[in-house]
């Protein structure tokens, strides 16, 4: 079981309600690990962890069949609702131990120093204080504990950052359960006092149209060792 504590901030147990989207997204997450080779790169992203992990905005739980048997823990958190059903079903498939666990990632319900790793896949565009989320990331880790992250962002020319820019001040957070297409995940992690490791630009898709949310990346990064 995972180690409780609401700290200092407390959040409605259901803090994100997008059940339209929840049950789009569940539909197109699974048809786009072949199609889109999105299960690939969650391998990548995952291997060599090990220990306890919490992975933050579980969504539908496609990651949990990915982790290595080196993970002795999952704690899970997965606001919205439906999708957090979702992974319970998937955590019961998972071959490593996973608890789903509703909360928020601004408002972590879980001990400080409580894991060796922290996962974050997709889910930096929909937080909605990005800053507040990772401090409680940095929170919960031990220090010089990992992160590993999978998110989109930001990128192409001065035409596609307006696109991305103009799209998330109108419909795209609306349509698309709070996502937004212009953030940029590494320099929040910098910001946020991480230390960056290894990372690499990907495109999704790899061949076909560049969309907006194409722009991806891939990487490492982690809480100094020393404690803050």
């Amino acid at each position: 079981m995972p180690l409780r504590s609401v700290g200092t901030r407390k959040v409605p147990r259901d803090a994100v309600h997008h059940p339209l989207f929840a049950r789009y997204y569940a539909r197109f997450s699974v048809n786009a690990e072949t199609k889109l080779g999105i299960g690939v790169l969650r391998d990548r992203m995952l291997a060599g962890l090990s220990g306890r992990v919490i992975e933050i905005g579980a969504g539908n739980g496609l990651n949990f069949a990915h982790y290595p048997g080196t993970v002795s823990e999952v704690v899970a958190i997965e606001p919205e609702r439906v999708l957090r059903q979702l992974a319970v079903e998937a955590a019961v498939r998972s071959e490593v131990p996973v608890d789903v666990v509703p909360g928020a990632a601004e408002a972590l319900p879980v001990k400080s120093e409580a894991f060796d790793a922290a996962v974050v896949s997709l889910v930096l565009c929909s937080v909605r204080d990005v800053p507040r989320a990772l401090s409680e990331i940095r929170r919960v880790l031990r220090p010089g504990g990992v992160v590993r992250f999978f998110e989109h962002g930001r990128g192409g020319g001065r035409v596609m950052t307006f696109t991305q820019q103009a799209l998330d001040r109108t419909v795209w957070p609306l349509v698309s359960g709070g996502c937004h297409v212009g953030r940029e995940p590494v320099e929040s992690l910098r910001a946020a006092g991480f230390e960056l490791g290894p990372y690499r630009r990907i495109m999704i898709p790899e061949k076909g149209p560049t969309l907006p949310t194409s722009y991806c990346v891939l990487g490492t990064a982690w809480r100094p060792a020393t404690k803050d």
